[in-house]
């Protein structure tokens, strides 16, 4: 009996897996009459179409069948123009949530979307969705990302009926990609969210132990004899700037124009010409005091959009064009510096990407940036000068990425930097690897990267990566290595803050895949992580870390996590000196995250934190606390508050003849911020950002590095460090998006930075310094308008 038990089983479950590996196919019916994209499903012509039914659960029951009462069926139509959807999402109307947001804002709705891969290959998708509330998030999709900068052309329409919500959309072809064969086969899938359960739905079910839904769609078929249209589309724009503080008021107008172009059916070629990037958001600075720079997101349209190739090997950090200035004034007797820029202009950029059939994708970047010079002064005769500080500079990338099997692939990048003049060059070079086994088992990733450094003293440096390991199954496991040489250096286009080491790492954890009686999702996670310097063999840096993320029936999530050190480590950068150390101590690191339901009209998100060293009072203390609250479809508020006390750190502060000076110092750091949006419409909102960050600290003695890495008391060195910094930044916006891809926005902002050689705990007096000293005021506008060649030859 027990053997008939088993065999029924075993056959029950390769029928199942059969069933899921199976790919669902729907037919579009070719139509010759007109659609209005309204919402309702009306003309005729759409009873005559095949339904697409029965999704599958993704999250949190993977593999659940759709309620029959919360059922989803959609159509499909086409044209010689476009491809259209039709979906009924079957719901009770008042358990429908529709917050309206902008685009690309997902926010707290019910959504819809299409999965199109016009080449059924696995490589890319374009993803169009839409909210039970009208707005359209659209991007485009690779295994590894999704790229919500991008904006399609398209149409869409809900309303909300008796039994449930309709959506109508229209996807011109010019939105997508797709050969030029007489009858298509592309590759489909449809998404349902039902946000009120959290519940994620699929039309082809997506396996979560698979992982990538890229590779898991199911097929359109029934196009045939379409045309892949010109894809060639103009954006000029032009854009007023008002700027005042208390020495000027200057105002600057500027234009311009972004190109795109379908170069076929595979590559696009997009184009900037005079560049406006006056509008993206502000950059969160904070006081640095570590030896590494601050990194910043990317926040200029163009080189955020369509950038996954571009991305492999991690070799590209795109504020390196157009950022700081790369060389430094020399100054002579009686001189000094009245202007530096903080930024180098970029004159135009370009990039070309795309796959070919046989799933090679090529990436050509290039981008050009002016000559920048300092303003120097002589403090005796009065006299000034300028002095450059970066020549005309040339930055490109290639990559080469060739797919194979859907899910592996392998990447040649280089990325090179040419400056004219004697300034310093730069080129690196790099194979990337990403071998997965054809079910999605295993995968073995990796690269060897190779640097060229051509300055007054000609550097080159390499470093190799390799990580194998399990990736699907509620049990999984990696280990890794990386070594990486001193002279590998990729700061020119990329970033990269630690080099001359090795390390060794391994990764274990376990997940659930379907609910249990308490979560819906959990998971634990355990690393344990070694690193030494290659030179000297010391250890840098050791830990063991077991770690817990989960969301709970009620979808609240819970994460919290510990991580020990159990050895002295060595850090070969705070002393800002080739060669030297310092001694870090033992530590224990532990955090508590809790995020609620953000379905709720109030939600809070907390996470307190702890490290403690195994030194006299050397700890840290911090506070996370970020309440939201949406008042209504239209209006939400969120605050946050993030809190910092760092007793008895230890770090660099001057160089005393030949000693390194450190100090051991009290610092407190508090973040304010306030964001919040009104939308008139699914159209038009009003966006609400401010911040104010400050902090400030006290230096209790100073310390001289040893040799050895210690640190002993240095009685000569009486320079006041103390400091209290406050940055402050608002912007309040409006934004329209009048027509398809055309924009008109409005933008007022005011920032301010305010410093103290002293300690100043008052918080009202930071802000009144800030406010009455330092406010810097901009007010723009600027309008963006969106012109499809298609269309306009008609106009001519």
């Amino acid at each position: 009996m027990n053997y008939l038990k088993i065999s029924t089983l075993i056959i029950f479950m390769l029928i199942y897996s059969c069933v899921l590996a199976q790919k669902k196919t729907t037919t579009a019916v070719r139509i010759t009459e007109k659609i209005i994209i309204e919402g309702k499903l009306d003309e005729n012509v759409w009873n005559t179409a095949q339904d697409a039914t029965q999704f599958i659960m993704y999250e949190p029951d993977n593999g659940k069948v759709e309620d029959t009462e919360k059922n989803t069926i959609v159509k499909v139509l086409y044209d010689d123009e476009a491809v259209y959807f039709g979906a009924i999402l079957h719901e009770k109307p008042e358990n429908i949530l529709r917050e309206i947001a902008l685009r690309d804002d997902f926010k707290t709705a019910d959504h819809f979307g299409v999965y199109i891969n016009g080449y059924n290959d696995g490589q890319q998708d374009f993803r169009f969705f839409v909210s039970a509330a009208g707005t359209q998030m659209d991007c485009i999709a690779t295994q590894s990302d999704e790229d919500y900068s991008w904006d399609g052309i398209w149409y869409s329409s809900v309303k909300i009926t008796d039994e449930g919500w309709v959506v109508e959309m229209k996807i011109p072809y010019a939105a997508i990609r797709f050969s030029g064969e007489g009858e298509q086969l592309w590759g489909l899938n449809f998404y349902r969210e039902v946000r009120q359960n959290r519940q994620r739905f699929f039309w082809n079910p997506v396996d979560r132990n698979i992982g990538s839904a890229i590779v898991q769609t199911g097929q359109l078929e029934g196009i045939k004899n379409i045309k892949p249209p010109t894809r060639l589309f103009f954006i000029p724009y032009s854009s007023a700037y008002v700027s005042n503080n208390e020495n000027k008021t200057e105002t600057t107008f500027k234009a311009g124009m972004d190109i795109k172009y379908g170069i076929n059916d595979s590559f696009t070629l997009d184009a900037i010409l005079v560049p406006d990037f006056g509008q993206t958001a502000f950059d969160e600075v904070v006081l640095n005091l570590g030896p590494f720079e601050q990194q910043f997101n990317e926040n200029r349209p163009f080189f955020t959009e369509g950038v996954d190739i571009f991305t492999k090997g991690d070799l590209l950090y795109t504020r390196r064009i157009g950022g700081h200035p790369s060389g430094n004034v020399t100054l002579l007797e009686n001189e000094e510096v009245i202007e530096t820029p903080n930024t180098v202009n970029l004159i135009n950029a370009l990039k070309v990407s795309g796959r070919t059939t046989k799933g090679l994708g090529i990436g050509v970047m290039n981008a050009v940036t002016e000559r920048t010079y300092a303003t120097v002064r002589n403090t005796t005769k009065g006299t000034t000068r300028k002095e450059l500080v970066e020549p005309l500079t040339n930055y490109s990338v290639v990559v080469l990425d060739q797919r194979f099997r859907k899910n592996s692939s392998v990447s040649f990048v280089n990325t090179n930097v040419t400056r004219n003049e004697n300034f310093r060059d730069a080129n690196v070079s790099a194979l990337v690897y990403n071998l997965n086994t054809k079910a999605n088992t295993y995968n073995l990733s990796g690269d060897f990267k190779y640097s060229t450094i051509n300055d007054v003293v000609n550097k080159n440096g390499y470093s190799s990566y390799v990580n194998i390991g399990k990736t699907n199954g509620k049990y999984r496991y990696s280990a890794s290595s990386y070594y990486v040489s001193k002279d590998f250096d990729i700061n020119d286009m990329g970033i990269i803050f630690t080099t001359n080491y090795y390390n060794f790492e391994s990764n274990a954890s376990y997940r659930i895949v379907n609910p249990t009686k308490h979560y819906n999702t959990f998971q634990l996670n355990g690393n344990l992580y070694s690193e030494f310097h290659n030179t000297t063999g010391k250890l840098q840096d050791s830990y063991a870390e077991l770690s817990v993320s989960s969301t709970t029936r009620k979808n609240d999530y819970i994460g919290y996590g510990i991580q020990g050190k159990p050895f002295d480590t060595y850090d070969f950068y705070e002393p800002r000196i080739s060669g030297r150390f310092v001694k870090i101590p033992k530590s224990v690191y532990a955090y508590v995250y809790f995020s609620s339901n953000y379905n709720r009209k109030l939600a809070i998100d907390i996470q307190p934190e702890i490290w403690i060293s195994d030194e006299e009072n050397r700890n840290y203390y911090g506070l996370e606390f970020s309440p939201r609250y949406r008042f209504n479809n239209r209006l939400q508020m969120i605050y946050s508050f993030n809190y910092g006390l760092d007793t008895n750190n230890k770090g660099w502060v001057a160089f005393e003849g030949d000693d390194i000076v450190f100090t051991r110092r009290d610092r407190t750091v508090i973040t304010n911020s306030l964001s919040g949006k009104y939308s008139v419409s699914n159209k038009m909102t009003i966006n609400l950002t401010a911040r104010h960050y400050w902090t400030y600290g006290e230096n209790l003695e100073y310390l001289t590095l040893e040799n050895n890495g210690e640190l002993t008391e240095n009685s000569t060195f009486n320079e006041n460090k103390d400091f209290t910094y406050n940055n402050w930044n608002l912007d309040l916006s409006y934004t329209w998006w009048f027509a398809p891809g055309s924009q008109l926005s409005f933008l007022y902002r005011n920032n301010a930075v305010g410093n103290f050689m002293y300690v100043n705990r008052n918080y009202t007096k930071n802000i009144d310094h800030l406010f009455n000293n330092n406010l810097n005021s901009i007010f723009s506008v600027s309008l963006r308008y969106y012109i499809d060649f298609n269309t306009a030859k008609n106009w001519i």
